[in-house]
């Protein structure tokens, strides 16, 4: 994945479980109070294995559906860096999809997010991809004028930095960004998951 400066992670402590072909995984559990949590795309036996090889022998992981994706769930961490860095390896490395989540109420962040992920509505998304840089976020916001907000779509971070019914003015957003270099793209919002919709950029 790239940078996930933008999702606080959560490492969870649960046991080493593979989705059974048979039935599907239960819906995934959100980060405790105090540790961050990081979901990697596995859609694959392969992958679930893969994933499970890369890992310390002593990580914790389970395998659990997350809105319609199968996800192996990693958890146990405590600091944002141990959990970004892994997310970044898995992306970077490995080439899976994977992002971080903060707990509900981290004790050392009181304004963190809860942890509610919903699927935006029909309309226009325009999503930007931040490169792993962490600063296009802020870029964003300040072009726009409005807050940016932090989405999944295919199983990848983006940031949403327009969702609208209005085809013209997704159509002059993305015309607006692209234009200033941004990698920007045009999408049907109901393919779009909401994981925060303010991003707070350091």
């Amino acid at each position: 994945m790239k940078k996930i400066f933008l999702l606080p992670f959560a490492f969870f402590l649960l046991p080493s479980a593979v989705a059974s072909a048979q039935s599907s995984p239960p819906t995934c559990q959100p980060p405790p109070q105090g540790e961050y949590l990081v979901l990697v795309g596995s859609q694959t036996r392969e992958s679930q294995e893969q994933i499970q090889r890369t890992l310390p022998n002593n990580t914790s992981t389970s395998t659990c559906k997350y809105l319609e994706d199968t996800m192996t769930r990693i958890g146990g961490f405590r600091s944002v860096e141990d959990a970004n860095g892994w997310a970044r390896y898995l992306n970077e490395i490995v080439g899976l999809s994977a992002f971080v989540l903060r707990p509900p109420e981290a004790p050392a962040n009181p304004n963190a997010p809860t942890y509610k992920p919903q699927a935006l509505g029909a309309g226009y998304a325009v999503l930007v991809d931040y490169s792993s840089k962490p600063e296009v976020a802020a870029q964003v916001r300040q072009m726009l004028g409005r807050d940016v907000g932090l989405v999944s779509y295919v199983q990848r971070p983006y940031l949403l930095a327009v969702y609208t019914t209005n085809s013209n003015e997704a159509n002059s957003a993305l015309r607006r960004l692209s234009d200033r270099g941004f990698l920007v793209m045009l999408v049907d919002s109901r393919r779009v998951t909401l994981l925060r919709s303010s991003v707070v950029s350091k």
